[in-house]
């Protein structure tokens, strides 16, 4: 770690990194989200890391123009995932939106949502928050690269007394299957 950080961690893929002081964590249920208190200027705030259950789906799945029986086959294997997947989903975010309602500091919730847009896990997250891309981005919010066709499933969210000021998906950078989206904030006067 960078000399000058600190940093709180789950055991999986969870982290927060910072340069601030964290003041306090709790990992909220088993991978589902990590949240750290940040002072930061003598104000504190809640970050919330998220990585929401994936479904899994592999490349191969997504062909469904080989034939009839094997696309049926893929087709019930999808089905298979779903269900249960939103199962989990459901549960992580019950925690999650606890963790954003029972916050007494300003909150920024930013991670993997393994969830589109029009999707139960976005509409029931950002209740309540700003969306950072439909404040301050331009262009593609596409961050999950992995597959041939664009998917926005990485969001960056905050409360209304913080203002995305910019927004970017780092395309540069190419550690996973996504790339890193980096959001700046400000505080709106009251």
């Amino acid at each position: 770690m960078s000399e000058g950080y600190t940093s709180v961690k789950t055991g999986s893929a969870l982290a927060v990194l910072t340069k601030y002081k964290i003041v306090d964590h709790k990992i909220l249920g088993s991978n589902g989200g990590l949240q750290a208190d940040v002072e930061i200027n003598g104000r504190i705030y809640r970050c919330i890391n998220v990585y929401l259950h994936p479904f899994k789906f592999e490349k191969e799945m997504m062909d469904l123009n080989a034939d009839t029986d094997v696309s049926k086959r893929k087709l019930k294997d999808i089905l298979k995932r779903l269900i249960p997947t939103f199962k989990k989903h459901q549960d992580q975010v019950a925690l999650i939106r606890e963790s954003i309602e029972n916050s007494p500091y300003p909150v920024i919730l930013a991670g993997d949502f393994n969830s589109v847009p029009n999707s139960y896990e976005y509409y029931h997250l950002s209740d309540g928050l700003e969306d950072a891309f439909l404040t301050a981005g331009k262009g593609s919010a596409t961050s999950f690269h992995d597959y041939k066709f664009p998917i926005r499933i990485d969001y960056v969210f905050s409360s209304k007394s913080l203002s995305a000021v910019s927004y970017k998906v780092d395309r540069s950078v190419s550690l996973s299957d996504h790339y890193p989206v980096i959001v700046k904030f400000s505080t709106r006067n009251k």
